[in-house]
C-alpha cells in the first residue's frame, strides 16, 4: 500500500515538472494531492538552491560552501513566502475564486521547476568558478575574477527567473482562463525581495 502511494506521488511530481498547468488544474478541479507530493515539490525546490549555492562557494572551503548553500536556500524561500499571502488576498479581492491551497501549489510548482533549472545551471557556475582562478594573476586579478563570477551568477538567476515567470503565468492563466488578471507583479516582488536578501546575506561577497 505504501509502495503504491509512493509510486503515485512520484508520478504526480513528475507531472508537476513536465506539465505544471495540468498538474495545478488537477489539484484545483479534481482533488488535492497527498502530503508526500507537497513535500517532494518543496524538497526539489530546496535541493536546487542548495546544490547551486554550494558551487557559489567553490574555492573558499567547505564551510563557505555550506554557508552559501544554506543562505541561498533561506533567501529564496523567504523571497517567495513573504509576498505569497498578499498574492492570495489581492487576487481574492479582485474576484479570484482560487483556494489558498491552489495558490500555494502554483507557487510551489514554480519554485520546484526553478530548482531543477538551477541544478541544470550548476555546470556553468562550476566551470567559471574553477577556470577563472586558474588564469594567470596578471591577466585576471581577484577583483576582475569577482566581477566575472558576479556577472555569471546574475545571468543564471535572470535566466531562471524569466523561465519561472513564464511557468507561473501559464499555471495561473490555466487555472483561471477567463480572468484578465495576470499576477506577474508577484514575480517582480519576489525578485526584488530576493535580490535584497541575497545582498544582505553577502552571497556575492568574495
Amino acid at each position: 500500500m505504501f509502495r503504491d502511494s509512493l509510486r503515485a506521488s512520484i508520478a504526480h511530481v513528475g507531472m508537476a515538472l513536465r506539465e505544471p498547468e495540468e498538474f495545478a488544474v488537477r489539484c484545483d478541479r479534481v482533488g488535492g494531492y497527498s502530503l508526500v507530493v507537497w513535500t517532494a515539490l518543496g524538497v526539489t525546490a530546496a535541493l536546487g538552491t542548495t546544490l547551486y549555492g554550494l558551487t557559489m562557494g567553490i574555492g573558499n572551503g567547505a564551510e563557505t560552501m555550506g554557508l552559501k548553500a544554506a543562505l541561498l536556500t533561506l533567501g529564496a524561500g523567504l523571497a517567495w513566502a513573504v509576498p505569497l499571502p498578499a498574492l492570495y488576498v489581492l487576487n481574492s479581492m479582485a474576484g479570484s475564486q482560487l483556494r489558498a491551497s491552489t495558490t500555494l501549489l502554483a507557487a510551489l510548482v514554480t519554485t520546484s521547476w526553478g530548482g531543477l533549472a538551477l541544478i541544470a545551471s550548476i555546470p556553468i557556475n562550476w566551470f567559471f568558478s574553477v577556470a577563472i582562478p586558474a588564469q594567470a594573476p596578471d591577466i585576471i586579478t581577484p577583483d576582475v575574477a569577482h566581477l566575472i563570477m558576479l556577472g555569471v551568477n546574475l545571468l543564471v538567476f535572470a535566466g531562471v527567473g524569466v523561465s519561472m515567470v513564464d511557468v507561473f503565468r501559464r499555471v495561473m492563466d490555466t487555472l483561471e482562463p477567463h480572468s484578465d488578471r495576470h499576477p506577474v507583479w508577484f514575480m517582480g516582488l519576489v525578485a526584488v525581495i530576493g535580490s535584497q536578501l541575497f545582498y544582505l546575506f553577502g552571497l556575492f561577497a568574495v
